[in-house]
C-alpha cells in the first residue's frame, strides 16, 4: 500500500516546469505542500482593474450586444460554479441557494467597481468542501479494513448534465464514495489487483488535492473571468499572462511537443484536435474527444495520473524537446465517460514543418457502369500562408493556393476527368487563402461576407481572377472541417461549382480578436461569417449535398457541442453566378450510393460501428454491480467482434476477431495495430493549450514490431480511405450522368441495348 506522507516527499523532487524540462530523469507528480496549509487567495488592485476592463471591453466590442445586468449576473454565477465544480461533487444545494441569495443579482454591480469578493468567497467554500472530501477518500483508500461492495444495484449517471447538487455535505460524501467504488470496479474489471487500484487512485486523489491546495489567486481570477466570457459565447476567453504565452504558441506552432490542441472538460484533459503534419497526426492513434488520464516520460518512466490537474500543468508535461518521447494513457472517445478502459499511445516529440502540413495530390481511377474515370484528389490539411515570404516577394513562398495550383497543373496535364478537394479534418487557417483558393475555381466574385458588432458588412475577400480550373469538382468535408474550410466549401456550394459530399461541418462561423488587459489578454468574438447566399456558417456549418456516415459524434465535436454557442442566422444574400447545377442528379446519385451502402463491406462496418456507439451512448447510467458490468462488457465485445468478423469474411479474411480480456491487453493490441483513422484538425479558437510537432519513429513498446503492425493493420478496415473511395464512386456516377446528358446519342444507344 502506498503511503501518503511518502508520496508527499516524492512529489517534492521537481516543480512542474522543471520536470518538463528534464528528460534524462523520470518526472514525478505535482509538487507537495505541507499538510494543513493552503495557498492564500488575495486579489490586488491590478486584478480589480482587469475585471473592470474586461467588462467594458465585452460591452463595447463583443459581437453580441448583451447587457451586463442582474439577469446576466445569474448566468455568470452559474458559469462560475460550473467552472469550479462541473460534476457537482463538492458543493451542496444549500451552498448553491446561499450563493444565489447573496450574489445572483450582484455580480454585475461588483464587477463595475472591480470587487472580487464574490469570486473569493465562493472559491474558498468550494475549496474547503473539496479538500475535506478528497482527504476522506484518501483515508478510505489507505484503510486496509475498508471493503468495497461490488454487488449493489446502485448506478451513477454517465452524463454530467444529469447530475444534481447533493442536498447536504453527507450526501456529497455518499456520492463521492459511490464514484470511488465505481473507479475501483473499473480498475478491477481491467484486471488490476486491489492493491494496484488503491495505489493508482491514491496517486490520483493526491494530485487533485495538491492541485486544489496550490491554486493561486491568478488561477481563481482565470476561472471567474472565463465564466464571464463564456456567458457571451464559448470562444470568448480570458488569458492570464501565462495563458497568453500558450496562445501565441498555438498560433505559431513554434514549440516542440506532440501537436495536439487540448482543453479541460470536467476533471479530464480532452483532445480538441491534433495538428495536421504533427507527431500525433503522424502516429495516428490520438483523436478528437479522447481524454488523456496519465503521462509517462520516455519508454521506461512510470505513468503520472493527471486527472484533476490544471490544463497548464498537463501541457507542461506533454511538451518537450524534439526527439524525446512521451506515452499517453488515453480513454478513447467512444468509451463511456466514467470508463477506465484506455489505450497507451507513444509519441515522439518534434516540430511541425510546413511541408508536412502542405496540400498533397494523387490520381485515382474509379469505375461507373463499365466506364473508368481519372480523378485527382487534393488533400488540404489546413489553409496556410507564409506571410513573411509573401511580403518580402519571395518567389518560392508557400501557400495553400500556390501549392494547389501546381497540383492542378499536373492533373490537367494528365487529362484528369474531375477533381476532389479533400477538406476532412481541416480546421481552417488563413481567411485570405480560403478566398484565393476559391479564386482557382470560380470567376471574379464575392467569397464571404463578414458582419461586425455594429452590423457593418464587409465583402473584401473575393475571387479576383478568371477560374484557373474549370472542370468538374467535388468537395469532401467532415465534422472537423471548420472556419476557412467552411468558407471555401460554402462558396463552392453557393456558386453551384461542385457538389459537397461528407458529413456536416464544424459550424465555426465566428471571428475572434485578442485585446490587451491590465493583466493578461481577452480573446473575444467580434464578428461572424456569412456565405454569399446570406446563410451563416455559425453553428449549422455546411450541410453536404450528399451525406456520408460521420466518424465523429456531433454531440462531442463541433460548435453545437458547446454551451452558449452563438446561433445560426441569415443576412441578405449577394447576387452571384451559378455554374453547372448538379442538383437534378442528386436523387440518382443517392440511389446508387444507398445501394452501395447496403453491399460495401467498409461502409457496412462503419454504419454498424456508429450504430453501436449511439446505442452505448443512449445508456444514461453505469452500474456498480460487478456481474452486471461483466455481462454488459461481454455483450458489447460480441457485437463489436461480429461486426469485424463480417467485414473480414467479406474481404476473404477467415481469421476471426479476438476479444481481449483486459484494458492492458487492449492497449498492447492497440499499439501493435494503430488505428487507421487519425483525427487531425486545428480549430484554432478555444482557450486551449498546444504541444506541437511530429513523430518520425515510434519506439517499440512491450514487444511491438513493424511486422506485427503491418499484419494487424491488414485485418482492420481503413474507414478514411473507404469514405474517399465512395466519394470517388459518387463522382464517377455524376460524370457518367452528365456525359449522357451532354451526348444524347450515347444515351439512346445505351437505352436500346
Amino acid at each position: 500500500m502506498i503511503n501518503r506522507k511518502y508520496l508527499l516527499c516524492a512529489l517534492a523532487i521537481f516543480t512542474t516546469s522543471e520536470a518538463a524540462a528534464i528528460t534524462s530523469e523520470c518526472p514525478v507528480g505535482l509538487p507537495p505542500i505541507e499538510e494543513g496549509t493552503l495557498e492564500e487567495i488575495e486579489f490586488d488592485r491590478e486584478h480589480s482593474r482587469t475585471l473592470q476592463s474586461t467588462v467594458v471591453m465585452l460591452r463595447k466590442q463583443h459581437y453580441e450586444d448583451i447587457a451586463i445586468d442582474d439577469e446576466f449576473s445569474k448566468l455568470w454565477l452559474d458559469e462560475y460554479l460550473d467552472f469550479l465544480d462541473p460534476s457537482k461533487s463538492y458543493l451542496t444545494q444549500t451552498d448553491i441557494e446561499q450563493f444565489n441569495s447573496t450574489y445572483a443579482d450582484q455580480l454585475d454591480d461588483y464587477a463595475a467597481r472591480g470587487d472580487l469578493e464574490a469570486a473569493e468567497a465562493i472559491y474558498e467554500l468550494y475549496r474547503e468542501r473539496a479538500v475535506s472530501q478528497l482527504e476522506i477518500l484518501l483515508d478510505t483508500l489507505e484503510d486496509p479494513e475498508w471493503a468495497f461492495d461490488y454487488s449493489s444495484n446502485d448506478v451513477l449517471p454517465t452524463d454530467r448534465d444529469d447530475y444534481e447538487w447533493p442536498a447536504t455535505v453527507e450526501d456529497a460524501r455518499a456520492n463521492a464514495m459511490r464514484r470511488l467504488t465505481l473507479l475501483m470496479l473499473n480498475l478491477k474489471l481491467a484486471d488490476r489487483t486491489e492493491e494496484e487500484s488503491r495505489e493508482q487512485l491514491t496517486r490520483r486523489y493526491m494530485s487533485q488535492l495538491a492541485s486544489i491546495k496550490q491554486q493561486k489567486t491568478q488561477q481563481v481570477l482565470d476561472m471567474y473571468l472565463n465564466a464571464l466570457g463564456h456567458v457571451y459565447d464559448p470562444h470568448t476567453d480570458y488569458f492570464s499572462p501565462r495563458d497568453s504565452e500558450n496562445f501565441e504558441i498555438n498560433m505559431s506552432l513554434s514549440l516542440e511537443g506532440i501537436g495536439a490542441v487540448l482543453q479541460k472538460e470536467d476533471e479530464y484533459t480532452k483532445v480538441v484536435s491534433v495538428v495536421p503534419g504533427g507527431p500525433a497526426d503522424k502516429q495516428g492513434q490520438l483523436k478528437a474527444a479522447d481524454r488523456i488520464v496519465a503521462i509517462g516520460e520516455g519508454s521506461d518512466c512510470e505513468f503520472i495520473d493527471i486527472v484533476g490537474w490544471r490544463l497548464d500543468e498537463v501541457v507542461d508535461r506533454i511538451r518537450g524537446a524534439k526527439g524525446t518521447s512521451v506515452r499517453l494513457k488515453v480513454i478513447p472517445s467512444d468509451e463511456e465517460n466514467l470508463s477506465e478502459e484506455y489505450n497507451i499511445i507513444p509519441i515522439v516529440r518534434d516540430k511541425v514543418a510546413l511541408e508536412d502540413n502542405a496540400a498533397k495530390g494523387e490520381m485515382i481511377q474509379v469505375e461507373s457502369q463499365g466506364e473508368t474515370f481519372n480523378l485527382g484528389v487534393i488533400d488540404i490539411p489546413s489553409f496556410y500562408l507564409d506571410i513573411n515570404g509573401m511580403r518580402n516577394r519571395d518567389p518560392e513562398y508557400r501557400s495553400t493556393t500556390r501549392d494547389v495550383k501546381e497540383i492542378l497543373d499536373g492533373f490537367m496535364a494528365d487529362g484528369v476527368d474531375g477533381v476532389i478537394i479533400d477538406l476532412r479534418q481541416n480546421g481552417g487557417g488563413s481567411l485570405l487563402e480560403a478566398a484565393t483558393l476559391t479564386d482557382l475555381f470560380v470567376d471574379p466574385g464575392p467569397v464571404v461576407q463578414i458582419r461586425d458588432q455594429n452590423d457593418r458588412i464587409y465583402r473584401n475577400h473575393r475571387a479576383r481572377s478568371r477560374a484557373y480550373y474549370t472542370g468538374p469538382m467535388m468537395v469532401l468535408i467532415d465534422r472537423l472541417s471548420a472556419s476557412a474550410s467552411e468558407i471555401f466549401a460554402g462558396a463552392i456550394q453557393d456558386y453551384s461549382r461542385g457538389l459537397i459530399v461528407g458529413s456536416q461541418s464544424f459550424g465555426k462561423g465566428t471571428v475572434q480578436s485578442v485585446q490587451s488587459l491590465p493583466s493578461g489578454q481577452l480573446k473575444l468574438t467580434e464578428s461572424k461569417f456569412y456565405r454569399i447566399s446570406g446563410d451563416s456558417t455559425q453553428h449549422k456549418g455546411v450541410v453536404p449535398d450528399i451525406k456520408l456516415p460521420g466518424l465523429f459524434n456531433p454531440l462531442d465535436i463541433g460548435e453545437s457541442s458547446y454551451l452558449n454557442a452563438l446561433g445560426w442566422d441569415q443576412i441578405r444574400g449577394i447576387p452571384h453566378r451559378r455554374y453547372d447545377d448538379y442538383r437534378e442528379f442528386i436523387d440518382q446519385l443517392l440511389q446508387s450510393h444507398e445501394q452501395r451502402m447496403q453491399t460495401n463491406a467498409d461502409m457496412q462496418y462503419l454504419v454498424g460501428t456508429i450504430a453501436l456507439a449511439e446505442e452505448r451512448r443512449s445508456q444514461k447510467t453505469v452500474s456498480l454491480n460487478e456481474q452486471r458490468r461483466i455481462a454488459e462488457r461481454e455483450h458489447w465485445d460480441q457485437l463489436e467482434d461480429a461486426l469485424l468478423d463480417k467485414w473480414r469474411l467479406a474481404n476473404g479474411i477467415t481469421e476471426p476477431a479476438t476479444t481481449t480480456d483486459t484494458a492492458e491487453a487492449q492497449s498492447e493490441q492497440q499499439i501493435e495495430s494503430p488505428q487507421q483513422v487519425s483525427s487531425s484538425a486545428q480549430t484554432g479558437n478555444d482557450t486551449a493549450a498546444i504541444a506541437s510537432a511530429s513523430s518520425e519513429e515510434i519506439p517499440s513498446i512491450e514487444g511491438s514490431t513493424e511486422e506485427e503492425e503491418g499484419d494487424s493493420a491488414e485485418q482492420e478496415p481503413d474507414i478514411a480511405e473507404a469514405l474517399l473511395r465512395e466519394t470517388g464512386r459518387i463522382f464517377a456516377d455524376l460524370l457518367r450522368l452528365t456525359q449522357r446528358e451532354q451526348n444524347p446519342d450515347v444515351a439512346s444507344i445505351e437505352n436500346n441495348s
